[in-house]
C-alpha cells in the first residue's frame, strides 16, 4: 500500500530533526512539505531529498497549514507527520501490508516519546489519526494544535511513530508560551461541560501540574527511565505551570477590564 501514500510534513526551523524523519520516508515517491519560511538549514536539508516538494506559505494556524498541504496531494492516502516524527521500521512494514476495507477512512497510530533519542516507557501522547484518505478528512483548529475530522471508520495500527524532538530547550520554551496563550483562549471560550477531564483540571490552575508529575513518573513509570524520564516529566509540568500562569493573568486582566 505504500505506493498509494503521500507523506505531508509541516516545517519551521526543523534542521535538528529533519534528516531522521526523511530517512524513514525513502519509500515515498513524493513528499509534500509546507514550510513557514524557515531561517535555519531546513531548506538546505530538504533539497537533499529529490522526492520532496516544498511549498512555502506564512503560518496562520496549524489547521490552515495542514489543509493547504492536503490540497497538494494527488494520491489516495495521506500520512501526516510533524518534522520530529520518525517512523519505526515495523510501522513501514505494517503500512505496506494494509488492504483496507471500503469503510475504513483512516488509521490511528501509537506514539513513543523520545528524550535524547531514548524511547520512554510511556507518555501523554495518545494514538493519533495520521494515516487517512485524502478526500475523507479535513483539519480544524483545537486550542494550540489541530484536530483531524475523518468521514468514516478508523482502525488502529500496532507499530509506533517515534516523537524525537532534538530542538534546543529555548525553542521548546518559546513554543510552549505561544501554545499556552491559545490554550487559554480555548479553555475560556468552551463551556465546562464540553471540556475533557484534563482540560477541566487545567482550568482549575492549581491541580494540573501536580497531577501531571504523578502521571508521568508513576502511572507511566517515567521514574524507571532515569534522567530521560525526569526530563520529560519536568517538561510537562513546566508546560502546565506556564498555562496556569497565563490563565491567572487572563483572569486578572478580565477583572480589571
Amino acid at each position: 500500500m505504500l505506493d498509494t501514500i503521500t507523506p505531508v510534513i509541516l516545517t519551521f526551523n526543523e534542521a535538528p530533526n529533519l534528516d531522521r524523519t526523511l530517512r524513514q520516508l525513502a519509500w515515498a515517491d513524493r513528499i509534500i512539505v509546507v514550510d513557514s519560511y524557515s531561517t535555519d538549514a531546513t531548506l538546505d536539508i530538504l533539497k537533499r531529498y529529490p522526492q520532496v516538494e516544498v511549498f512555502q506559505r506564512p503560518f496562520h494556524t496549524h489547521a490552515d497549514q495542514w489543509n493547504f498541504g492536503l490540497q497538494q496531494v494527488e494520491s489516495d492516502w495521506v500520512l501526516s507527520l510533524d518534522a520530529d516524527y520518525r517512523l519505526s521500521n515495523e510501522l513501514i512494514a505494517e503500512m505496506d501490508r494494509l488492504d483496507p476495507e471500503a469503510a475504513i477512512a483512516g488509521y490511528f497510530i501509537p506514539f513513543k516519546y523520545c528524550v535524547f533519542g531514548k524511547p520512554l516507557r510511556g507518555t501523554l501522547l495518545p494514538p493519533r489519526a495520521a494515516l487517512f484518505q485524502r478526500f475523507r478528512a479535513t483539519y480544524i483548529d483545537d486550542g494550540h494544535t489541530q484536530l483531524l475530522q475523518v468521514n468514516g471508520d478508523c482502525a488502529t495500527l500496532q507499530a509506533p511513530i517515534y516523537h524525537d524532538d532534538r530542538k534546543p530547550l529555548s525553542r521548546w520554551l518559546w513554543a510552549q508560551d505561544r501554545y499556552s496563550l491559545l490554550e487559554v483562549q480555548k479553555l475560556q471560550s468552551t463551556p465546562t461541560e464540553a471540556l475533557s477531564l484534563g482540560d477541566r483540571l487545567r482550568r482549575n490552575k492549581v491541580v494540573a501540574p501536580f497531577v501531571i508529575l504523578v502521571y508521568c513518573l508513576l502511572v507511566h513509570r517515567g521514574i524507571l527511565d532515569g534522567p530521560a524520564g525526569w526530563y520529560y516529566a519536568f517538561q510537562r509540568v513546566l508546560a502546565e505551570i506556564l498555562l496556569s500562569i497565563r490563565l491567572i493573568e487572563a483572569e486578572q486582566q478580565g477583572m480589571e477590564g
